[in-house]
């Protein structure tokens, strides 16, 4: 079961002001001079406030449903990843982030700019992942080996790392495959938070690297297992990196 939440009591979700003084002390010279051709000499002062408008305040992006830290620093294209947007927002394990939350985004981003942010629909992938089984193109056996299958499909799609083995490997050791699992007994459930499904996620980070198009219950197998793998990705590389409790 994900030690994450362990030592946390929960695991889960910026403007110048130099154009007025310049305003400021172009009256007063001109107050001082009495002579409209020194007050005429003064007029570039003003010319000047446009420089001080050029420090722009902190880049932000305001968080969209089925957001993570990582799916933002990717197409955001932010210097130093999600790591630099957690840091920049002092955000912590297991980094929660809301739709409607303004993060500000590390200096020298290069989505400092608001057309960047439209980036983020391309997360409109998600229908297609729906389509490939609604749609009857695809389906999946109700059972261990179609969850991970069907998991794997929609890893693929959202760039997450992690193979069969990998998940069927950990998914035994956490559940023994009962999709329906929960630990009642280890320090997670003591802090209300108890480890839940075929990984064993905690709430929190189920909620927060819950994957589009996959249903929100954390009961669900695909959405437990592709969650999971989508945490393990963030945090050691992949699924198939982990061997132990994560």
């Amino acid at each position: 079961m994900p030690r994450h939440a362990a030592k946390r009591s929960s695991r889960t979700r910026r403007f110048s002001a130099g154009g007025a003084v310049t305003v400021g002390t172009f009256a007063l010279t001109c107050t001082a001079l009495f002579g409209t051709a020194v007050a005429a000499q003064a007029a570039p002062a003003v010319k000047a406030a446009p420089a001080a408008q050029a420090t722009q305040a902190p880049a932000t992006y305001t968080v969209k449903p089925g957001d993570h830290l990582a799916s933002i620093a990717r197409a955001l294209k932010v210097p130093g990843g999600w790591q630099a947007i957690a840091s920049a927002n002092n955000l912590y394990s297991p980094y929660v982030v809301q739709p409607g939350q303004v993060l500000t985004l590390p200096t020298g981003s290069a989505a400092a700019t608001a057309p960047a942010k439209t980036a983020a629909p391309a997360k409109t992938a998600a229908p297609a992942k729906t389509a490939a089984t609604s749609a009857g193109v695809q389906t999946y056996a109700n059972n261990l080996d179609g969850w991970i299958k069907h998991s794997l499909a929609v890893m693929k799609q959202n760039g997450i790392p992690g193979s069969y083995n990998g998940i069927y490997r950990n998914v035994i050791r956490e559940s023994s495959g009962n999709p329906k699992a929960i630990n009642l007994w280890d320090s997670n459930a003591a802090a209300g938070i108890p480890s839940k499904g075929l990984l064993q996620v905690i709430q929190p980070t189920f909620n927060a690297y819950h994957v589009p198009g996959t249903s929100w219950d954390i009961y669900d197998p695909v959405a437990n297992i592709t969650a999971a793998c989508n945490y393990a990705y963030h945090r050691y590389g992949s699924i198939d990196n982990v061997n132990g409790p994560y």
